[in-house]
């Protein structure tokens, strides 16, 4: 049976929060082949055919430019590392995805540290992690931090990451609901971050066979900030031929609604 590649449409966008000038947060979208990556645009339409498809959004933490170069160093990092399993496979190669995941996060936060500590005015800087790499086979997810990544499919919108903190902790084991968790003071005292000064990291690493139909929504917190689960759920089950549509919905609710914070999604649909 032939193998028919998907298409890829999808939507990027971010605008920094009211309560500082600078937007601390990143995204990239790229193809990675044997000859390196391609930046693509924010808004676009691709197929997956000879080259892989990777998707992320980052959301850097540190004072002055120190969280947005933390999150734009580890996405350019990542458009850097991962074309190189294309020259390891030429040559015979064939890493684990999900080992080759986790050890370059393992790399890049121990990057990240080591840039923080060269000058005063990036001590502190980290930055989160929401990536989702495609492949003809699956989605890899690499993630740390409580930016998000959800999957919509058949009707149903699941979170498919963890948040990274003790206050998601205890939602997940019914300890609190979601208004109460929402409210939590706690909430953004993240537990794994990518530098920040922490000895290591434990990366979320996952793969997920995806379907056509199915419609990925990969955000940083700012998006939760204004939204609740149910306004995710609502807007990703509409206008089933546009991701501009429930991009710009949830981007303008999570606006309305909170703002000061930094508010990056992307909006990607299998087609």
């Amino acid at each position: 049976m032939s193998f028919t590649p998907p298409n890829f449409r999808w939507h990027a966008e971010s605008i920094s929060g009211t309560r500082k000038k600078e937007n601390d947060d990143s995204f990239l979208v790229f193809r990675a082949g044997v000859e390196g990556a391609t930046e693509l645009p924010s808004i676009g339409d691709d197929v997956l055919d000879k080259e892989d498809m990777v998707f992320a959004v980052s959301d850097g933490m540190g004072g002055g430019n120190a969280g947005y170069l933390a999150s734009s160093l580890i996405l350019q990092t990542f458009a850097f590392l991962i074309p190189k399993t294309f020259a390891s496979a030429a040559q015979g190669f064939h890493p684990d995805y999900l080992e080759l995941l986790e050890q370059q996060v393992g790399e890049i936060h121990q990057s990240i540290n080591d840039k923080a500590a060269s000058s005063e005015e990036f001590k502190g800087m980290g930055a989160t992690l929401s990536l989702a790499w495609f492949t003809p086979e699956n989605m890899y997810l690499a993630h740390v931090g409580d930016s998000r990544i959800y999957l919509h499919r058949n009707g149903k919108t699941q979170q498919v990451t963890d948040d990274h903190s003790f206050s998601w902790r205890k939602l997940q084991r019914g300890d609190t609901n979601e208004r109460q968790y929402r409210n939590d003071p706690k909430r953004s005292v993240l537990c794994e971050v990518i530098g920040g000064g922490h000895r290591k990291v434990r990366p979320q690493i996952a793969a997920i066979p995806y379907q056509i139909g199915d419609r990925i929504m990969i955000c940083s917190d700012g998006i939760i900030d204004g939204c609740w689960e149910k306004h995710v759920h609502q807007a990703l089950s509409q206008n089933a031929d546009s991701t501009s549509h429930p991009a710009k919905v949830l981007m303008n609710r999570a606006i309305e609604n909170a703002g000061s914070d930094d508010t990056t999604l992307i909006v990607l649909d299998i087609r």
